[in-house]
């Protein structure tokens, strides 16, 4: 029972919650079985995957300062300054010259290894190319709380797999039958970047793409949401609140009124799609009926489909309270502002769980997490274009340590 004398503190959230979930992960996770994997036979040959591995751990020191330093100085979205110079210095460091600010983005850096093997030459007889992969990294950081989404891990992971290959490359001549791209991308928690870097070019002759995510666990596939983001603005008349309040139109009761609208929309919604909503602006002074209020939207949905639906519901829900306030309304969008849902490709996701299991790792095989627990990534504008896979890295021993909370930083 919570002390009514002393309401100054929140809650803390049932502990129960994260049990009972832990406890029926694991319970699917012995009905769902293991992951699927490539056979040992199969792909890079075995002593090529062991070399990889032990430069890999030769790596393993600049990976994980990499990861630290950006950890320790985090930056929001198109301001990764720091964080652009130093994986830039760490491929300089290691002989590889990168190009800064490609796309028309300051913070977004590409850097490749040229094809060289015995493929290459085979491909070139036949007319067919050898293929190009793309690594893909980011590394912004969430407003007020610095690295909890684990980006700066992220972005390590990234950049040691392009330079384990790069090593590889040299060592064992012929290693690398095809192109490999490091491409780090600005923005992924404020904005869609990868789709504007897809639009202007990224992509472009990309035959495949990888990138993983930090959580508590290992996951070959996580449910990730399709996206819609709304700025809505509303307008009032602004009055004296005391006085003259009925010369006012409020665009406040407006907000108000579309939050209680969004809220009751959620109850029509499939139990994985979301709803979230703040007030960006929402007056200036108590005694002044607010001219103009902004408010800040996002609309998740695993289906295509039914984003678009939901998105269309929501907008109606801003026109009702328009309406009813007598108030005007502006829902501002970008053809650049939606992720679509991830599209993983099997295959290379088989070649992943095998490379983790060589690792001593068990990633939990899809459909063991719940897909209530699904978020969203403008990875997916990615491989809805070419084959990717955005499988979930373990960084914690705690699976109660959720993403966006100070405790995951």
């Amino acid at each position: 029972m919570r002390d009514l004398n002393d309401l100054t503190r929140p809650t803390v959230p049932s502990g129960a919650i994260q049990e009972r979930m832990t406890a029926e992960t694991e319970e699917r996770r012995g009905v769902v079985g293991p992951a699927p994997a490539l056979p040992d036979d199969a792909g890079a040959p075995a002593g090529l995957r062991t070399a990889l591995g032990e430069v890999v751990a030769g790596l393993a020191p600049q990976i994980v300062e990499l990861s630290h330093d950006i950890h320790d100085h985090p930056e929001t979205g198109y301001e990764e300054h720091h964080a652009v110079a130093a994986v830039a210095d760490l491929l300089r460091r290691h002989g590889i010259e990168p190009e800064v600010g490609v796309y028309g983005r300051d913070t977004a850096l590409r850097a490749e290894i040229p094809g060289g093997g015995d493929a290459d030459a085979a491909a070139a007889g036949s007319g067919e190319s050898a293929g190009t992969i793309a690594i893909l990294a980011e590394y912004d950081a969430l407003p007020g709380i610095g690295h909890g989404c684990g980006h700066n891990v992220m972005c390590a992971n990234s950049v040691g797999a392009f330079l384990a290959l790069a090593a590889l490359a040299r060592s064992h001549p012929g290693a690398l039958p095809g192109r490999v791209v490091l491409q780090t991308t600005p923005a992924e928690e404020n904005s869609t970047a990868k789709e504007i870097l897809a639009v202007r070019g990224m992509l472009d002759g990309v035959d495949a793409a990888i990138q993983t995510h930090s959580y508590a666990h290992d996951v070959t596939h996580q449910t990730w949401l399709g996206v819609r983001r709304l700025r809505v603005i509303f307008h009032g008349v602004p009055a004296h609140a005391a006085s003259q309040p009925f010369m006012g139109r409020n665009a406040l009761d407006a907000a108000t009124l579309a939050l209680t609208g969004i809220g009751l929309l959620r109850q029509q919604m499939l139990p994985m799609d979301r709803l979230h909503a703040i007030i960006t602006d929402g007056g200036q002074v108590p005694n002044i009926i607010p001219e103009r209020t902004e408010l800040s939207i996002m609309v998740r949905s695993k289906y295509l489909e039914t984003l678009k639906e939901i998105a269309e519901r929501v907008e109606e829900v801003l026109h009702g309270a328009a309406l009813m306030t007598g108030t005007g309304v502006e829902i501002l969008t970008s053809e650049y502002c939606n992720e679509v849902p991830v599209r993983d490709n099997g295959p290379l996701l088989t070649s992943w769980v095998r490379s983790q299991r060589e690792r001593g790792r068990d990633p939990l095989a899809t459909g063991v997490l719940p897909e209530t627990i699904a978020a969203g990534t403008d990875f997916g504008n990615v491989s809805q274009r070419v084959p990717g896979i955005h499988p979930l890295i373990k960084v914690t021993d705690r699976p109660d340590v959720a993403l966006h909370t100070p405790a995951m930083t």
